[in-house]
């Protein structure tokens, strides 16, 4: 813990002791390396857990996905095109500027 911390930590303690509060408590102190660890969730439990929340999910139809998909690769092909016109124009720019 550094000093600005501590001495803040100070502070907030001296002016619980004035308003009569009880001081909070202190943290927690680190688990030890040996100490004990929640036990993990046994493979076909959690497969189950993962397929009930599955089930939960809104899935998007047929014609949603493939009209999803055009719009992207739309996008994708505007911007590519858009970016290639701009590389093509500052290559251009910068040979004309330099190659004289």
């Amino acid at each position: 813990m550094n000093r600005q911390t501590k001495r803040l930590l100070a502070r907030q303690q001296a002016a619980q002791e004035k308003s009569g509060r009880p001081s909070t408590p202190s943290p927690r102190p680190m688990p030890t390396p040996g100490a004990e660890k929640k036990k993990r969730t046994p493979p076909r439990q959690f497969l189950k857990e993962v397929r009930t929340e599955l089930k939960k999910v809104a899935w998007p139809t047929r014609g949603e996905v493939i009209t999803y998909s055009v719009v992207v690769l739309v996008s994708v092909t505007f911007v590519t095109l858009f970016v290639f016109g701009l590389d093509s124009g500052f290559t251009h720019l910068v040979l004309k500027v330099f190659t004289k």
